[in-house]
């Protein structure tokens, strides 16, 4: 039954099973994301524990962020060739081993190994394929299910970050840590969900299959010997590999990898540093984890309405300058929270910041989509995952100096919120620069040829011109171009 369903599934069914994948990346993202997130309120308990400074207990949340996105690819890799379910399960096994296993460290380099690289590990397996099977299942309606099923990460962050300050005041930072990696076992019972869909698009041509017989074929008659060794198995995946990578030659493609470069160095340090600054100001433990909260909920109503938004008509082509807004949105609230010094103000910037966080993460994959098609979009979405590596490895510590070298938080959150307006500012500088272009284009081609005329369909352009007679084919190119699409 399995195999017919997946047989007959040549189209996105906008419903159906795809809510119940909804759901379980909805678990996954309460899992992966508000985990790490809420990794920030055992901050000031591994300070004072090990004794150390903001820039090497920082490390903890740097490298659990950098792996999880370092390794993405791997997770997209797994996925694509053995199941998206054998991957979510391998990786909540191995997050919840990292999560019991730093229950019982001694040191900060223990939770480096375990918290950071065994639990990233397991999230990297998880994340990003629960992501793409979304994107399989829905296309009218991708926005709005992407927004409910990332909205777990803000749920998430509202229940879990006053439960995991009950759970340190209970059972100390050790107890929180082996609760919370029983807790990440429900990404096994997440990826049960994740039910295989085969789409028109990812269906095998017979001239790709011909190709690919005449290759194995040709390698076998060279020399039978070959037929397992090394030449042929390099054949095979460099075919492979440079079909499903091939986005990576497209300009539009960099550009938002350059751009998510500068956006994730902005975005992580906030989760880090939220709670301290806040308590550096005069709240208490308890209210720091309020505030938490109300930046998971608003996340949440973020992830939502945003989602749901962009999918109507009149926003619906305009997902590309959502999203860069929303990033941009976020860097000027940055730029504002070094004046904020009260819990009557940060609550304002909670709500503000939570919302446009949660605005972009719904468009990440959106955009990705629109650039690189449904067919990339597992392999994309990995990349640019990837990409978030190297800045969340390395902004919180950064931050971490910042602070113990300034004695304040303004430096950092500053360079921050310049890092995100950058990474909006170039997104849009490059769409601008793209109509331009395809302006010039356009004009270019009208004034060289008059019988060459030039109507555009999204972005592919059609050439309607014929060697007609001199009378007849005014009359007749005009009446076709009436009839074209605009």
């Amino acid at each position: 039954m399995a195999k017919v369903n997946r047989a007959r599934s040549t189209s996105p069914p906008d419903g159906g099973w795809g809510w119940m994948i909804v759901a379980g990346c909805f678990l996954v993202t309460i899992c992966t994301r508000a985990v790490t997130r809420c990794i920030s309120i055992f901050f000031v308990e591994f300070q004072t524990y090990f004794s150390q400074d903001y820039a090497q207990t920082a490390w903890i949340h740097s490298i659990v962020d950098c792996v999880t996105m370092l390794c993405a690819p791997l997770g997209s890799v797994v996925s694509n060739h053995f199941s998206c379910q054998v991957g979510i399960m391998l990786g909540g096994l191995l997050a919840s081993t990292g999560l019991i296993l730093g229950s019982f460290a001694t040191s900060l380099k223990h939770l480096y190994l375990t918290l950071g690289v065994l639990t990233g590990l397991g999230f990297a397996l998880c994340y990003s394929p629960a992501i793409a099977m979304v994107g399989k299942y829905f296309s009218r309606r991708k926005a709005l299910a992407y927004g409910i099923s990332l909205s777990g990460s803000g749920i998430g962050i509202f229940i879990l970050a006053p439960v995991v300050q009950l759970l340190i005041e209970q059972f100390s930072w050790r107890g929180a840590l082996l609760i919370l990696g029983g807790f990440v076992l429900n990404l096994c019972v997440c990826g049960a969900l994740m039910r295989p869909i085969t789409l028109k698009e990812d269906q095998t041509t017979p001239e790709q299959n011909h190709v690919c017989r005449t290759r194995t074929q040709d390698l076998k008659q060279a020399s039978p010997c070959l037929t397992w060794t090394k030449e042929w198995v390099q054949t095979c995946l460099c075919s492979s590999l440079q079909q499903e990578y091939s986005f990576l030659l497209m300009s539009d493609f960099v550009v938002l990898a350059i751009s998510v470069l500068f956006m994730a160095y902005g975005c992580s340090p906030l989760f880090v540093y939220f709670v301290p600054y806040a308590l550096s100001v005069g709240v208490t433990h308890q209210q720091a984890a309020f505030l938490m909260s109300i930046l998971g909920v608003i996340d949440i109503i973020g992830n939502i309405t945003f989602g749901w938004l962009t999918d109507r008509r009149c926003l619906k082509n305009y997902q590309y300058v959502c999203y860069l807004f929303a990033i941009g949105l976020d860097g000027l609230c940055y730029l504002c929270l070094p004046m904020l010094q009260s819990l009557p103000l940060l609550v304002p910037f909670a709500c503000t910041f939570g919302y446009f966080d949660g605005a972009y993460v719904t468009l990440i994959p959106v955009v990705t989509a629109e650039i690189v098609g449904t067919t990339s979009l597992s392999s994309a979405l990995g990349v640019v995952y990837f990409l978030h590596a190297v800045p969340y490895l390395v902004s919180p510590p950064i931050a971490g100096w910042l602070v113990d070298t300034t004695g304040s938080y303004t430096a950092a959150f500053l360079l921050c919120g310049f890092s995100m307006i950058f990474s909006s500012l170039l997104l849009g500088f490059a769409r601008v620069v793209k109509k331009m272009k395809k302006t010039q284009l356009r004009f270019l081609a009208k004034e060289s040829d008059p019988k060459m005329q030039l109507w555009t369909n999204g972005s592919v352009a059609y050439s309607v011109a014929r060697e007609l007679d001199q009378k007849d084919g005014e009359s007749a190119a005009l009446a076709m171009l009436g009839s074209s699409p605009t």
